[in-house]
């Protein structure tokens, strides 16, 4: 059998070992909390993921965490095949084992991506098809071209796109790539790649659609991160440092080292010339940004550039077999070792002493599990509850959610992402909510929420346990006939 297929198939064992021994993050509870239907896009982000996890409550009955997480895992297994084909193609099939090899020891590809329910999952899975369309189009390396592949990479650059926003990075870096060789631009006489052209973007019309309907809302709230006025000289090494432990700083390195070398080269080397165009955008966009972006800029956003490099790392390491099974080794024991290390604090609980170090609202266990104990101290009569914060709601919306307790969440706030549309304030005009008090003190959510209701009295004390300690506890009120316009309560545009 092919090492390769046997090495995919371990990965995802692995895979879903992890997705089935953990509770949801805080990004992957709010996914699930806040969609509650099938849309034609979100707030954060277009509908690929939502649709996935969706599609998976509906088919398996279930929104337990390997449920929702099922179908990430199953793409990161054709990510891993459809770069083994790509690296395969480019280098031979030694370089496929050894891209899908260092794919699969990356924790923010194999783990992150791999396993959890976020938009990079399909988003990677879909780059990578674009790719391989590509080759096939433009015949690489030294084939035939097979020119209606054109309309095979369209239909996967809008279901990149349909995946994630930044998706675009990748897809204008490979259409400057093609541009830029004489050879590939050619092509471009012909109608097919302008077809696969129009076919993505007609993919890409809901999204569009939803946000002419909502103010375009999600194009604001992404294009705004790179909003900022303070200039930070030392950002973009910060950003690129993050980026390299993501990725694994010995990967990382002869990856940026393959991505300049190519480009320098230039396109006489058309496979890694297209690959590096691919990667380079995202990779120096992010980092620019944030020399004066007012938002913390995530290390994870510019994956999509080193996901095109894989490829090319993959021929450097075959061509040096005992580093390359050093490296992988090492880097293998690494991620299992970390793995099991989340897989028993999940399970087990953090140890005693270790568990004493950390103040009860700010543990890790917070995050590694469900908050399911909360559903027992809810009141009678309540039609609603309202968080202050996204976050807590996602947390507390899919606690809800997995105790079978159907009850709206909503954020009060100035960030309620998805919320302000799945559940807007406006609708639970006249009901009894249950206000969650947390940040804050007692006396501020008071103050700032009273004269939103008819009447405002204190709640019960909401608990997240884990293995019988108490993490957290949640102060409350009850908020009876809620009248959103009496106050400010926040908005899909605060």
């Amino acid at each position: 059998m092919n090492p390769t297929f046997l090495l995919v198939l371990a990965a995802l064992g692995f895979r879903l070992i992890l997705a089935g021994s953990t509770g949801l993050g805080i990004d992957e509870s709010y996914m699930v909390a806040a969609s509650r239907s099938f849309a034609l896009s979100y707030f954060d982000h277009p509908l690929a993921s939502w649709w996935l996890e969706l599609a998976a409550r509906e088919v398996l009955g279930s929104a337990a965490p390997l449920a929702v997480r099922l179908p990430f895992v199953a793409l990161s297994g054709l990510s891993s095949w459809l770069l083994y084909l790509i690296a395969k193609r480019l280098h031979g099939p030694r370089a496929g084992f050894w891209s899908v090899a260092a794919y699969s020891v990356s924790p923010v590809f194999s783990l992150a991506f791999g396993c959890w329910v976020l938009p990079d999952g399909p988003l990677n899975t879909a780059l990578l098809a674009f790719l391989y369309a590509i080759l096939r189009a433009l015949g690489l390396p030294g084939a035939q071209a097979a020119r209606r592949w054109w309309l095979a990479a369209g239909l996967f650059a809008g279901l990149a796109m349909l995946s994630k926003y930044s998706a675009v990075l990748v897809l204008v870096g490979v259409a400057l790539g093609v541009a830029l060789d004489p050879v590939s631009r050619r092509e471009l006489r012909q109608p097919w790649p302008w077809l696969g052209v129009l076919l993505a973007l007609a993919l890409f019309a809901p999204v569009l659609a939803w946000n002419a309907g909502h103010g375009w809302a999600s194009f604001g709230y992404q294009g705004g991160r790179a909003a900022g006025l303070r200039l930070r000289p030392l950002m973009p090494f910060i950003i690129w440092a993050g980026e390299a432990l993501f990725v694994l700083p010995w990967l990382w390195a002869p990856m940026v080292w393959l991505l300049l070398r190519a480009l320098r080269a230039g396109p006489g080397a058309r496979g890694a010339w297209l690959l590096a165009w691919g990667g380079v955008i995202p990779i120096l966009l992010f980092a620019v940004v944030g020399l004066w972006s007012r938002t913390h800029i995530l290390f994870h956003w510019a994956a999509p550039g080193y996901l095109m490099l894989f490829p090319l790392l993959g021929g450097w390491l075959a061509a040096r077999p005992r580093l390359a099974g050093t490296v992988v080794g090492i880097s293998g024991a690494l991620l299992a070792g970390a793995a099991l290390a989340l897989v028993m604090v999940a399970r087990l609980g953090l140890p005693p002493a270790l568990a004493r170090a950390f103040h009860p609202g700010q543990s890790p266990m917070l995050q590694l599990i469900d908050w399911m104990s909360i559903g027992a101290s809810l009141p009678p009569g309540i039609d609603a509850i309202a968080a202050q914060r996204w976050y807590d709601a996602g947390k507390i919306g899919y606690a809800l959610m997995r105790d079978g307790i159907d009850l709206p969440v909503t954020v009060f706030g100035r960030e309620p992402h998805q919320f302000a549309f799945t559940t807007p304030p406006a609708a639970l005009r006249g009901k009894t909510i249950l206000l969650i008090a947390m940040p804050g003190s007692l006396t501020e959510a008071e103050r700032r929420f009273a004269p939103c209701f008819a009447s405002l009295r204190p709640g019960p004390l909401l608990t997240v346990m884990d293995h019988g300690r108490a993490l957290l506890l949640i102060p409350t009120f009850i908020g009876m006939d809620l009248e959103p316009l009496s106050c400010h309560i926040g908005g899909s545009k605060d």
